[in-house]
């Protein structure tokens, strides 16, 4: 978003109206990255697992799709914990306005209420899932919005890797966004062929200070190539050998899904 500062300089008021302007267009700009919300049900059963399928690709997608919420994912582990049965929601919000009022919003949806009715109705002993884990995260400044991945491969065989970097102290997770952003991992990324989602800064969840980001690939060994290549490439052996970059991740996550048929990617 471009602001104009033709009406910021006057010969008597001066330097003072600049300098407003000035972090005015600063706030303007920030307010374009996205806001990402994962939920994450859990479910004992296959019975439920059904049932949120069905809300999810029946009612909330649909109706998120209706007040201008685009490129919902919709995904599942590879390898399935039937104890723990999780599907995770990926929800981008192009404002923080957008993502405080899109559940008031469906609320007043008829339709939404009528189609996700089993769900959104369910009795408080026969609830549809565990629970729902909720995270919120906004947008890298160097990736401002997520992106559809380039994949040529059948929809059933892509790798999602859903990637977490915890880190020891609040600082040191400051310098490993720093990383991605100015010390240039995210273009290292990039032309490595990664198919980024998207990379974010966790500002809420339960696993605290992180950042999160997702990369796709056409399948498993697409995904070991691509990170084979990452791993001897000399610019990541450059970047993760300077001394300011040091010990900035305590944990690193892996989850690798998969997208439902009814996913938007």
């Amino acid at each position: 978003m471009k602001k104009s500062f033709k009406n910021c300089f006057h010969p008597v008021i001066g330097v003072g109206v600049f300098m407003v302007c000035f972090f005015a267009a600063i706030t303007v700009k920030a307010a374009d990255r996205y806001y990402y919300e994962i939920k994450v049900y859990h479910l004992k059963t296959s019975a439920q697992e059904e049932r949120v399928d069905h809300y999810l690709q029946n009612a909330y997608l649909p109706a998120l799709h209706k007040i201008g919420v685009k490129n919902v994912g919709v995904f599942k582990p590879v390898t399935v914990d039937t104890a723990d049965r999780k599907i995770y929601v990926f929800i981008p919000f192009s404002t923080w306005d957008k993502l405080e009022n899109a559940d008031q919003k469906l609320m007043k949806d008829e339709q939404y209420l009528s189609d996700g009715k089993d769900y959104l109705d369910a009795l408080y002993n026969n609830q549809p899932y565990t629970r729902i884990e909720t995270i919120i995260l906004k947008a890298f400044p160097n990736m401002i919005a997520p992106a559809l991945p380039n994949l040529t491969g059948n929809k059933a065989d892509r790798v999602y890797e859903l990637r977490s970097y915890e880190s020891a102290t609040e600082k040191y997770h400051i310098n490993k966004v720093k990383m991605f952003n100015e010390g240039g991992e995210i273009p290292l990324f990039k032309r490595l062929n990664f198919n980024a989602v998207f990379y974010a800064d966790v500002i809420a969840g339960s696993r605290m200070p992180n950042l999160m980001y997702m990369t796709t690939f056409n399948n498993k060994q697409d995904r070991d190539d691509h990170w084979k290549a990452f791993s001897a490439d000399a610019e990541w052996k450059q970047l993760s050998g300077r001394p300011e970059y040091q010990h900035n991740v305590q944990k690193n996550d892996d989850v690798f899904l998969h997208p439902v048929s009814y996913s938007d990617f």
